[in-house]
């Protein structure tokens, strides 16, 4: 799959798609209209960032979501969100 190896080549860490299992990456799940690209982190990162003052709850999920966004548009994938504000949608090429 064409997102995985892009994502891979630039150097995120790719985890299973239930990472519920702690560590943490980039999850890619295929969906009927491409595919979903969201980022859990470590429960040790979540703790660490929590006792920051002035931490923003997703602040790094965002900035995470962006560096992911703008790689995949400049390869050429159409990169939209879902409407529940979570993953990333790429769409599935025409």
């Amino acid at each position: 799959m064409q997102v995985r190896h892009a994502l891979i080549e630039a150097g995120f860490h790719l985890v299973g798609q239930d990472a519920e299992d702690g560590r943490s990456g980039l999850a890619v799940t295929t969906v009927p209209t491409g595919v979903l690209v969201g980022w859990t982190a470590s429960d040790g990162f979540t703790s660490l960032a929590k006792d920051q003052p002035g931490a923003v709850g997703d602040s790094m999920r965002t900035l995470v979501r962006a560096a992911v966004s703008g790689l995949l548009v400049q390869l050429g994938h159409t990169v939209t969100e879902p409407s529940n504000g979570g993953d990333l949608l790429v769409l599935a090429g025409e």
